[in-house]
């Protein structure tokens, strides 16, 4: 009787506690969402407004891979098996501490790397686009159509690169998460470096 209480008392304790930890995750990667857009699109409106035409559309491919990239990451951790990294783990290789905890979180990671991060440049690739269709008629004299076209092209090669970067996201997981732990490791241990020297 005693045992049957504590019982529906734990699982209530663990619903409630992944109720707040999902509470403060949503809180939490709103105001990242909003940092990260104001950065992004700060520094892409700041870098095109002086730029020729040629920079503007260098620039804009920048945003577009980097939406691709985040894309094959989030892709990459929600397919990845943990076997690997737990072998890894045992050796001590660094970066499987981190790929573990990349994997454990994956439902989050695939979240900012895909809705937020994927998203934002979706957006400011589309505004940035606009600014280039702007400047190519101002430049070249040519009409509207010029718009479309960039618009067209943008989204053609945004739709393309994150099919193309889900196929090898799903094929090499194993290979993608190991890399994106790596730089995660050493920025770690370099503060570890840091508190150990305080």
């Amino acid at each position: 009787m005693h045992s049957g209480d504590t019982e529906p008392r734990s699982k209530s304790h663990g619903k409630k506690k992944k109720k707040n930890s999902n509470t403060r995750w949503i809180i939490t990667i709103f105001f990242v969402t909003i940092l990260i857009s104001s950065t992004i699109s700060f520094l892409s409106s700041s870098v095109m407004e002086d730029a020729g035409l040629v920079e503007a559309f260098i620039v804009l491919l920048i945003i577009v891979l980097l939406g691709i990239i985040f894309d094959i990451i989030g892709v990459a951790v929600m397919s990845a098996n943990e076997k690997p990294f737990h072998s890894m783990a045992s050796k001590k290789v660094p970066g499987a501490m981190e790929a573990l905890a990349l994997l454990r979180n994956a439902e989050k990671v695939s979240s900012f790397c895909n809705d937020v991060v994927g998203d934002i440049c979706g957006v400011v690739s589309g505004s940035a686009s606009a600014v280039i269709a702007v400047k190519a008629l101002t430049q070249i004299n040519s009409d509207t159509v010029s718009q479309l076209v960039m618009s067209s092209l943008v989204a053609a090669v945004t739709i393309s690169g994150k099919a193309f970067g889900k196929n090898i996201a799903m094929t090499r997981s194993v290979q993608i998460v190991n890399l994106v732990s790596k730089p995660i490791y050493y920025i770690k241990s370099l503060f570890r470096k840091k508190k150990r020297k305080k």
